[in-house]
């Protein structure tokens, strides 16, 4: 329903109650007319009215009538109008509430989706996190093995450059080691 069907409505309500009120004073016409008339016919018997007035007045009455259906078929037509119009307004407002609720939900959901985002792409990236670090603490482990070798390698290839034959290396007891690291005074 749009906003000019409001003054329609206000336009029909206005038109029925123009209608009714000249419903009601042609009822008032029709009843002062019909107790003038009993009352003519009451208080003088030898008065006849003639046929011609007779038949003015019944069909004045019979005119009256007429319009008085006609009037109360408009009256009718109208307030089904205004039903349908009524009902239709009342689904058009139970319209409205579901839309503004609906509408209050998503803005909720919106307004939640960053903190869903985040607590998600937490949850993805722990297992990751967890995998670099393995991953890095694994590299520093085969860098220092790499060192360590490469250390060795380097002994090896200067005490093989140095002697023609290649000796076994057999580990060194602590004791020779802490005086190997250590120079003594000559």
């Amino acid at each position: 329903m749009s906003q000019s069907d409001t003054p329609n409505i206000q336009i029909l309500y206005t038109e029925v109650s123009q209608l009714r009120q000249e419903l009601q004073l042609r009822d008032q016409l029709v009843q002062q007319l019909s107790q003038e008339l009993f009352r003519l016919v009451k208080g003088n018997t030898s008065f006849m009215p003639q046929q011609q007035e007779l038949e003015r007045d019944l069909s004045q009455l019979q005119a009256l009538q007429e319009q008085l259906q006609a009037v109360e078929q408009q009256v009718a037509f109208y307030q089904e109008q205004i039903t349908t119009r009524d009902s239709e307004i009342y689904q058009l407002r139970q319209s409205v509430q579901e839309l503004t609720d609906r509408t209050r939900m998503l803005e909720q959901v919106v307004q939640e989706l960053p903190q869903i985002y985040r607590r998600k792409f937490e949850e993805r990236m722990t297992p990751v996190r967890e995998k670099v670090a393995m991953l890095q603490r694994e590299n520093r482990q085969l860098q220092a093995e790499l060192q360590s070798v490469s250390y060795r390698l380097a002994l090896k290839t200067r005490n093989a450059s140095h002697s023609g034959i290649d000796l076994p290396n057999f580990p060194r007891p602590a004791s020779e080691q802490t005086n190997l690291s250590t120079p003594q005074n000559a």
